[in-house]
């Protein structure tokens, strides 16, 4: 492999490694208060915090994959649309918002629908 891959790889394996130890950690030393459900929301809220804040576009420049995919890319996205779509009115935060992460809402709508169809469920 070309060296220029090695330097893309190795931020986002890092950068997306450290997010999901992070969350592992949330889970593993919160229990029972945190569920899944608990770090999901916390990670989009703080990925959204951090975009408005500025510190999120710097990193997922940095980390590519590794920044945009988890969780928290996806509060940044989401986040970042809704800012756009605000000189539109409060609609065009809700749609901006909604627009600019419809490719990993209909990802996780598709692969959730061909796994619950694909699968017979125990019990």
């Amino acid at each position: 492999m070309p060296a220029s891959i090695w330097l893309n790889l190795i931020p986002a394996f890092l950068i997306g490694g450290l997010l999901c130890v992070g969350a592992q950690l949330l889970m593993d030393l919160t229990k029972p208060q945190f569920t899944p459900a608990h770090v999901l929301i916390v990670f989009v809220v703080a990925g959204a915090i951090a975009g408005a804040l500025g510190w999120y576009e710097p990193l997922a420049k940095f980390a590519g994959a590794g920044a945009t995919v988890p969780l928290t890319g996806f509060g940044y996205i989401m986040g970042k649309g809704a800012v756009e779509g605000a000189q539109s009115g409060i609609m065009g935060v809700l749609a901006g918002g909604i627009g600019a992460g419809a490719i990993g809402i209909t990802a996780a709508i598709l692969f959730s629908y061909i796994c619950a169809v694909s699968f017979k469920p125990k019990g």
